[in-house]
């Protein structure tokens, strides 16, 4: 295995910008990765987007952000209200915004869905994700769901089980409205988490799997 770092800046701080087209993608796909980086890192701002939510959702994701956030230098929250479900019928609206968004932010590292989702709303925002920052560092990430498209990721990030036990922590905490549904349950996220720990030989045992399409390998 190969270790990845972000590299220091000159000034200002490293900037991560994640993308979730709903209220609890951020934090399913990469949550703990994000809990890990802020221990390795003091710098770290953070750019987090929400396209879709809701009068409910949008507490929940506000909350859920503050809980995952805790410690950054910086945080930006926004939480957009594009139509669940409508992406591809919107798709003119969603990319001005990331027109948007491209004049405001120049992150050093995207998180956003991974290209092989089947949710068209996740799609969406990959390919945007892709169009709009085509020279910076766009990790994919991966949620699990019933159509069952989890692929063999290509990157992964390391954590022991108490970051692996705070992102389920928080999970369940702030996702009132998910509670109902048979896959949101902590097994469903601790499991996967253990398997990519397995696959990555992870020291404690736990990892979140991405697909980094393009890296350049620095001197």
């Amino acid at each position: 295995m190969l270790p990845l770092s972000l590299p220091k800046k000159a000034r200002g701080n490293r900037s991560i910008l994640c993308l979730g087209a709903h209220s609890d993608d951020i934090e399913i796909g990469c949550g703990g990765t994000i809990l890990q980086l802020l221990q390795m890192y003091k710098d770290l701002e953070f750019h987090w987007v929400v396209f879709s939510s809701g009068h409910q959702r949008d507490r929940e994701a506000r909350r859920s952000a503050d809980l995952f956030l805790k410690g950054a230098a910086k945080k930006n929250v926004i939480v957009q209200d594009f139509r669940n479900g409508y992406f591809p019928a919107v798709l003119t609206d969603i990319k001005d915004y990331f027109e948007e968004l491209k004049k405001e932010i120049s992150p050093d590292l995207i998180f956003t869905h991974a290209r092989h989702d089947l949710h068209q709303d996740h799609r969406i925002l990959n390919q945007l994700a892709w169009n709009t920052w085509r020279n910076h560092v766009i990790l994919e990430y991966e949620i699990p769901k019933w159509d069952g498209d989890l692929g063999t990721p290509n990157l992964y990030v390391s954590f022991d089980q108490r970051v692996a036990a705070r992102k389920i922590k928080h999970l369940m905490a702030c996702f009132g409205t998910q509670r109902d549904k048979h896959w949101f349950t902590p097994d469903t996220f601790q499991g996967l988490m253990r398997i990519r720990g397995l696959e990555s030989n992870s020291p404690g045992n736990f990892a979140e799997g991405f697909y980094a399409r393009k890296l350049v390998l620095g001197s």
